[in-house]
């Protein structure tokens, strides 16, 4: 594979490590000690923050914010200015008044498993998992963990769908049985979630 490209204007540290074949386009930010697998994308203007890890062949879009301790699995697609936040108490200050450092508060993060996707605008609100292969809609805010499979919309975001791996809607053969439309993969739903069969 070829070696990973870096636009002139990009920042990153030399601390971060970076896969073959990856590209990093212009003034995005990839910081000290984060992880970017092979093959991925980080669009202009994104964010990657220190300590984040990212799987391979991940595709993060202009203006995206990707806050520590983020932890991306393999595939995973993040849309142009989605933020995933890193504190649950947020503030500026102290109670004391003064101004907060990095020792004043504990980072918590979002993980996204393999093959996930989140939409544009979306907000993803620290500590949630987003499960494999789930569809989160763009402009939601996800408060909730996301289970496998799942389509979630909204504010904030909740189920409204099941999606397979090629990430269009499930079509249901009976009560507990789902068909991809495009792949004719099936899968099963039981107390609120969904595997694909044969996996």
């Amino acid at each position: 594979m070829p070696p990973a490209f870096a636009a002139p204007s990009a920042d990153v540290d030399p601390r971060a490590t970076i896969g073959e074949d990856t590209k990093v386009w212009h003034l995005a930010q990839v910081r000290e000690d984060a992880v970017v697998g092979s093959q991925c994308i980080v669009g202009r203007g994104a964010y990657i923050g220190p300590g984040v890890q990212v799987g391979d062949r991940c595709k993060i879009q202009n203006y995206a914010l990707v806050y520590e301790p983020a932890v991306l699995e393999d595939g995973v697609f993040v849309g142009p200015a989605v933020v995933f936040t890193n504190d649950y108490f947020p503030r500026a200050v102290t109670v004391d008044g003064d101004l907060k450092s990095a020792d004043d508060w504990h980072a918590v993060g979002v993980t996204v498993r393999t093959g996930a996707s989140i939409g544009a605008r979306s907000v993803c609100v620290a500590p949630v998992t987003i499960g494999r292969w789930a569809l989160v809609a763009a402009g939601s805010v996800v408060t909730k963990d996301v289970p496998d499979f799942a389509l979630v919309a909204g504010v904030p975001a909740r189920r409204v769908r099941w999606v397979g791996r090629s990430g269009e809607p499930l079509t249901q053969v009976d009560d507990t049985t789902w068909r991809c439309p495009r792949t004719g993969e099936s899968y099963r739903e039981s107390a609120g979630t969904l595997e694909l069969l044969g996996a």
